[in-house]
């Protein structure tokens, strides 16, 4: 089992999904696994969608842009539902509330620099016209065509009626797996003053609001 560095995490924060989706996210871990060879990073061309068809409408392929930013170039259309329209090309923080995007991309870093595996606990807060959502998101590293990890492979499921779109999560937990690792190394997350201010992770930069990072 990889690391598994827990970077974010609200007390009390609960997730039901049924098992059904559980274990179709299993699944979708299992085939991506499956496809590291030597700890190495599987490309975009290695993934069949035969392999994960009881996921497709919840699917996504992103790309990197930036780090700590990537937008969907294929989604499944349960993306577009959450989101009420054509959600390809769009950042992948739209899913996000604004509160909670800096640690999103953050974790995003991870994604692709260490590379790393990715799971998030989700909640949409009930609102007129808009019941109580939770789900979850599994961010999973691919290489692009030239060999460089700038693609994930990811899937969003969520329990609960999607109500009147557009629907944006906060985040309650964050797990970071790193491929190839061992030991487990388990963090908390705090904020301190300031920013993300440029492509880094905002050490040495110029801060203005609130800054995430991982503490000791």
């Amino acid at each position: 089992m990889p690391d598994d560095r827990t970077i974010l995490q609200v007390p009390g924060a609960s997730h039901g999904l049924q098992a059904r989706q559980e274990a179709d996210l299993r699944a979708l871990c299992s085939y991506w696994e499956g496809l590291c060879q030597r700890n190495s990073v599987p490309r975009r061309s290695d993934i069949d969608p035969r392999r994960i068809s009881g996921l497709l409408s919840n699917a996504f392929i992103a790309e990197r842009i930036a780090p700590g930013v990537t937008r969907l170039r294929i989604a499944g259309i349960h993306l577009n539902a959450l989101m009420g329209m054509e959600v390809r090309g769009m950042p992948l923080t739209s899913f996000i509330a604004p509160a909670a995007r800096e640690a999103f991309a953050l974790a995003l870093v991870d994604l692709f620099e260490r590379p790393a595996r990715l799971e998030l606990d989700l909640h949409a807060r009930a609102g007129l016209g808009r019941p109580e959502i939770t789900g979850r998101m599994i961010l999973l590293p691919l290489r692009s065509d030239l060999g460089d990890v700038s693609r994930a492979l990811g899937c969003l499921v969520t329990q609960g009626e999607i109500g009147r779109a557009s629907r944006r999560f906060e985040v309650e937990a964050v797990r970071v797996l790193p491929i190839g690792t061992v030991a487990p190394e388990m963090k908390p997350f705090a904020a301190l003053p300031g920013g993300l201010r440029d492509e880094g992770r905002g050490r040495g930069m110029s801060r203005g609001r609130d800054y995430l990072r991982v503490v000791k």
